[in-house]
């Protein structure tokens, strides 16, 4: 089988060994880096609980001076910082199974519990497996759209998604919220694919995570700083919310900036692992930054090597990159990367174009839209299957 997808240089086909090949290569590359995992690691981690701890005592330390504005400001960025670490750098890569092989119970993939309203085994399920497994495949993969928005060529317009920079909004701002129903798949309740009763014990579960949330950030923390209580509320609500603002911007960069490739299931029916490989760097967009930002945002800036390898430690990815980024330019295959702006400029770019009707965007009145409206997406990947290059019209 072929697998050919458009480049800037124009189309590229891959034949079967050559895919095989960067399957072999990427999977060398894995066994190369377990077998080096140990000390450095282990002091890596242990390193970055020890900040994420220290900023979230000075957060909530400072809170106790919160009538002054700029330790209030202190302290909601020091609780910012710590929940930031906790979600991207611990909990994702945590959660991910990254340092299971620590048999550290406090890192175990299997119990470890985030600051995050949203349930470790919920989450378990719509990102490591749901995700991970069928990334950008359309009508698998739940986070194109996460079920409410039109974040891609290949979905139906409907009137609905006029609200699109709307719902984007409002998911960015609550993201952790948006995170903690995305499970439910509100979407497929709507459409009769889903009943209530499924959904019993993923309440529950979120009730009683979420409630243990709200209780210590909203009730007992301000409670804690008595006279100070609506001031500490309001700064733990900021925190949240700078969390909320980090976490969206960096997890919609890793796949929704242009050029990335969406799939379809008959496309990536019966795909060996190399295919799989090939789908995942597609599919995902890197950001560059400095070695602080690719902490800060979890190692998830390194989307495509966190897509080729989920469960290696975060800190390895900057490490492996250059070879991910040498295999990708020795097959002509895309290495989408580019600094926050541009990877982000390009995400809400695309979230107001498709709140369009495509009739609209090839109309004569086209010409009155803003010129990041006009431009044309880039073209999506075709996987084919049994088919020649020839068939395929190269």
């Amino acid at each position: 089988m072929t697998i050919l997808t458009e480049t800037k240089d124009g189309p590229l086909v891959l034949s079967p060994d050559q895919v095989e090949e960067i399957g072999r290569t990427l999977d060398e590359l894995r066994d190369r880096v377990v077998a080096d995992l140990g000390e450095r690691d282990r002091e890596y981690i242990y390193s970055i609980i020890k900040a994420q701890r220290g900023f979230e005592i000075a957060g909530r330390g400072l809170m106790y001076l919160g009538f002054l504005p700029p330790f209030w400001l202190a302290g909601v960025a020091a609780l910012s910082v710590s929940k930031i670490l906790d979600n991207m750098e611990i909990g994702h890569n945590v959660m991910h199974g990254q340092y299971d092989w620590m048999r550290e119970p406090n890192l175990n993939s299997r119990v470890f519990e985030w600051d995050n309203v949203c349930p470790g085994d919920q989450w378990k399920h719509s990102h490591n497996y749901m995700h991970h497994t069928y990334t950008n495949i359309h009508g698998r993969d739940r986070d194109i759209g996460y079920g409410v928005l039109r974040i891609d060529e290949g979905q139906d317009w409907h009137p609905y998604y006029l609200g699109n920079p709307l719902y984007a909004f409002l998911l960015m701002v609550f993201f952790e919220w948006g995170v903690m129903l995305h499970d439910l798949e509100a979407d497929n309740i709507v459409k009769g694919k889903r009943s209530w009763s499924d959904l019993k014990p993923l309440l529950a579960g979120q009730l009683r995570k979420s409630g243990k949330q709200v209780l210590k950030d909203y009730v007992a923390f301000p409670l804690l700083t008595g006279p100070l209580f609506l001031s500490t509320l309001a700064g733990n609500a900021s925190a949240n919310l700078m969390r909320n603002l980090w976490a969206y911007s960096i997890i919609f960069c890793g796949h929704f900036p242009a050029g990335v490739q969406t799939f379809t299931e008959e496309e990536t029916a019966e795909e060996t692992r190399g295919e799989w490989y090939v789908r995942q760097m597609l599919g995902s967009a890197n950001i560059s930054g400095s070695p602080l930002f690719h902490i800060m945002s979890g190692n998830l800036s390194h989307q495509i090597e966190h897509h080729l390898f989920p469960d290696l430690p975060a800190n390895r990815y900057p490490e492996i990159a250059p070879e991910v980024r040498a295999l990708c330019e020795k097959f002509g295959l895309p290495y989408n990367t580019g600094p926050l702006g541009k990877q982000i400029g390009s995400v809400w770019a695309k979230i107001f174009q498709l709140a369009l009707p495509p009739r609209a965007l090839r109309s004569r009145f086209a010409r009155f839209l803003p010129a990041a409206l006009r431009k044309q997406p880039a073209s999506g990947v075709i996987v084919m299957r049994q088919q020649s290059p020839t068939e395929a019209g190269v």
